[in-house]
């Protein structure tokens, strides 16, 4: 299987090569049955480097923009994805989270290991962002553990722009399973879902020691982007 020709061969030598990770809880990894591992997420190599150190296949859900690039180089990216255990989602109009938890669901009923991001996307500066609530909705509905996972140095071993990565070490840091078996049937109360969520966020805050804004990460985004717009091209009154 060309995941684990990725993993032991190709790829997973590399990244230890050039990022020397450091190994931390890994013993809190569940070493089977469904469950799912919720992380920072501060770099593109994030993607590869917690596949690269773990035991077992984990499978994460991406963008689908990185599956629907035109012409050969999108369709040999595409492969090396969903070869490295990626599965496309959609993350644009009103179905995209129920599309991710169906995924999601999918991969936590053949008791396999989920990896996602609760941020929704890659921090732009550093910081831990406000989680989303569909990993809470997927650890209540499978009835699953959550571990929380710190990335740490990948930012800025290869911060958001930076095509090829700086040769430096980074430590990936594993925390006790999350048990939310007490909220059991009530997937679909907002505030028991907004507390799973953050009771998430804050594992892996105590676990990065990141400075945390209570805000999602893509709102920031698009402010500091319209910001950014607005000093380029400043309007000026009519008349």
């Amino acid at each position: 299987m060309f995941y684990y020709l990725l993993k032991y061969v190709l790829l997973g030598p590399l990244l230890r090569l050039v990022f020397r990770p450091r190994i931390e809880g890994l013993e809190h990894v569940p070493a089977s049955g469904p469950a799912i591992v919720a992380g920072n997420h501060l770099s593109f190599s994030d993607h590869f480097l917690m596949p690269a150190i773990l035991k077992r296949r984990i499978t994460f859900l991406a963008k689908a923009e990185y599956f629907t690039g035109p012409g050969l180089k999108g369709r040999l990216t595409a492969f090396f994805f969903r070869s490295a255990g990626q599965i496309p989602v959609d993350r644009s109009g009103k179905e995209a989270g129920q599309a991710a938890i169906r995924e999601g669901l999918g991969v936590l009923g053949r008791g396999e290991l989920l990896g996602i991001y609760p941020e929704g996307t890659r921090s732009h500066d550093g910081r831990l962002y406000k989680g989303k609530v569909g990993v809470a909705v997927m650890a209540l509905r499978a009835g699953v553990p959550v571990v929380p996972c710190a990335m740490i140095g990948t930012f800025e071993a290869q911060p958001p722009g930076k095509v090829v990565p700086r040769v430096r070490r980074v430590t990936i840091r594993f925390g006790e399973p999350l048990d939310f078996s007490r909220y059991a049937g009530m997937e679909k109360e907002k505030a028991v879902l907004r507390a799973v969520t953050d009771e998430i966020m804050y594992a892996i805050l105590s676990l990065s020691e990141q400075e945390y804004v209570d805000r999602y990460a893509a709102v920031v985004k698009a402010e500091q982007a319209d910001a950014s717009k607005e000093r380029r091209f400043p309007r000026t009154p009519l008349g």
